[in-house]
């Protein structure tokens, strides 16, 4: 059993005339991932392909020959293609990455016995780039920020929606593993759920490697690249290997963050930022300008409010003193130019990661 390719680059062309018979898919809209071949001729069971009978391949089709639920042929290539029972297997993987192997896989387990006796289909799979996938986040996940130069390290909880595609890049794995042999055809409401819950589970590591990057969780609809590419990576084993499907972008809505979490971020970066004497002296300033301008609209009298923006001039002049003096005798903090934490001032080696400085 055997393809011969016909006619590159037609869907059904003047070769159909002359077949006894013939499979086609017209067309697989968006929601179809797999289905049965049409059968159109004059002789014969629709279970049963004869000798000499054409198989048309659209653009973004495989078709796969099976018995007996046994893939016996494939053609990813578009075109048309005889079907020559005396020749040895055949495969067209329309540069399918691994197909081959695969296809390699699934002859050495199955003894061909070329019995026309025996339910024999043909189904199409969609390996057109599957659209418009919506996803969201139900309960927050982890995201951790990280801004080297002022030290600071938080985790952070945010919520997230978007939209994903995906591609089925092995069609064997996919009939083997998912659709199976199914009288009709395979919809993707049927997988979609549990893609979904594992694409959600993929992004909390994807997050982690993502704010490693110094990227903000604000900043993310801008980095669907290196989100892709971190979350591909968490799929590999339960989308690629077991289902042979490959995701193909992910595209960011928006992105949240609860309020007391937005505020304990600008608190710790106002407390880093106000270690330099020069911007604790601007913060204060500004806020002494605050108090004169409430101070004049005392009820009590401008005088009472000069009287305690005095008093907290005084006060804050002190505390100015006190961080110049101890930033005068303490030696600044420098940080590892190989893993950024910071290390002591004079260490010869860096305690985090071990290398020398």
């Amino acid at each position: 059993m055997g393809l011969i390719k016909a006619l590159v680059g037609s869907v059904a062309g003047t070769l159909s005339d002359s077949w006894k018979d013939y499979f086609v898919c017209d067309s697989m809209d968006n929601d179809t991932l797999m289905v049965k071949g049409t059968k159109r001729g004059y002789s014969g069971s629709s279970e049963v392909i004869t000798n000499g009978s054409g198989i048309v391949v659209n653009e973004g089709q495989c078709a796969l020959v099976v018995e007996e639920g046994n893939i016996l042929e494939v053609a990813a290539e578009p075109g048309n293609y005889t079907f020559d029972s005396s020749m040895s297997p055949s495969i067209f993987d329309g540069g399918l990455a691994g197909i081959k192997k695969t296809f390699e896989d699934a002859l050495a387990r199955f003894t061909y016995g070329g019995d026309v006796n025996k339910s024999q289909r043909v189904y199409y799979v969609n390996t057109k780039e599957i659209m418009g996938n919506l996803f969201g986040t139900p309960t927050p996940i982890p995201f951790r920020v990280i801004d080297k130069n002022i030290g600071l390290d938080v985790d952070v909880k945010v919520r997230c929606n978007g939209e994903y595609t995906f591609r089925i890049t092995d069609p064997i794995t996919f009939y083997q593993k998912v659709a199976g042999n199914k009288a009709d055809r395979y919809e993707k409401d049927e997988i979609h759920s549990i893609m979904k819950a594992e694409l959600l589970n993929a992004l909390n590591p994807a997050f982690s490697k993502i704010s490693e990057l110094g990227i903000r969780y604000s900043e993310l609809p801008g980095h669907t690249v290196e989100l892709t590419s971190a979350v591909s990576e968490g799929l590999q084993k339960c989308w690629a290997e077991d289902r042979g499907i490959t995701l193909g972008s992910i595209a960011i809505n928006s992105v949240s963050i609860p309020e007391e979490d937005e505020k304990k971020i600008r608190d710790l970066q106002m407390a880093a930022v106000n270690k330099d004497s020069s911007m604790a002296n601007a913060t204060v300033i500004s806020a002494l300008a605050d108090a004169m301008r409430d101070a004049a609209k005392n009820e009590n009298g401008a005088g009472t409010g000069f009287v305690n923006v005095n008093m907290a001039q005084n006060l804050a002049g002190s505390i100015l003193s006190q961080t110049q003096q101890t930033q005068q005798t303490q030696p600044a903090a420098s940080y590892c130019p190989f893993c950024g934490q910071a290390v002591p001032a004079g260490a010869k080696f860096c305690p985090f990661c071990g290398k020398e400085l």
